[in-house]
């Protein structure tokens, strides 16, 4: 393994997460790839993620710093409460993207779809068109704060495959940009 991937497992244990070594993924028919996979089952501090979320290490540590620079004080601040676990839509998965065109960050273990938060009060923050104006400022806030460390984030109002589920990924763009809608 090479030792970046090394130094990246060393930096999700420090932050608490916990996760599993997978064998790695490869299908030249469609070119997607994930060497050097994990499975993350919580993104620290006791947060589940749900189901498990196969997906490449650096985008593992990503969402976790985001986890807790981000949407853990967002959710104290909005909601006075911690997220408890993420219900997440899509990571590893083998496939072009929805409009038939270029292959998905998903194919690379580089991209992943948050469906929901579970908070620590019981409330379920689900990411929809037209969330309760409560939610709807803590979701808000995590949107905005997701261009910067992830490279594409696409949400409701982007597109109707993007309606009911943030996607986050760390696809490299041109000139370092970012890509929000």
């Amino acid at each position: 393994m090479p030792a970046k991937e090394t130094a990246c497992r060393e930096h999700l244990k420090a932050l608490g997460v916990e996760f599993e070594e997978r064998k790695a993924e490869h299908d030249s028919k469609v070119g997607c790839s994930i060497p050097y996979p994990i499975l993350v089952e919580t993104l620290g501090a006791s947060v589940e993620i749900k189901p498990a979320a196969e997906l490449n290490c650096l985008m593992a540590e990503t969402v976790a710093r985001f986890l807790v620079d981000i949407v853990q004080p967002a959710a104290k601040d909005e909601l006075d409460a911690e997220v408890k676990s993420v219900n997440q839509a899509s990571a590893y998965v083998c496939r072009p993207r929805h409009d038939g065109g270029k292959i998905s960050e998903h194919a690379f273990g580089n991209a992943l779809d948050i469906a929901a938060f579970n908070l620590t009060d019981g409330a379920r923050v689900e990411v929809s068109p037209v969330p309760p104006k409560k939610h709807g400022k803590f979701l808000d806030r995590v949107r905005k704060a997701a261009c910067g460390p992830f490279k594409t984030v696409l949400g409701p109002g982007a597109d109707s495959d993007h309606a009911q589920h943030f996607h986050l990924d760390l696809e490299p763009r041109r000139n370092g940009g970012t890509f929000c809608q």
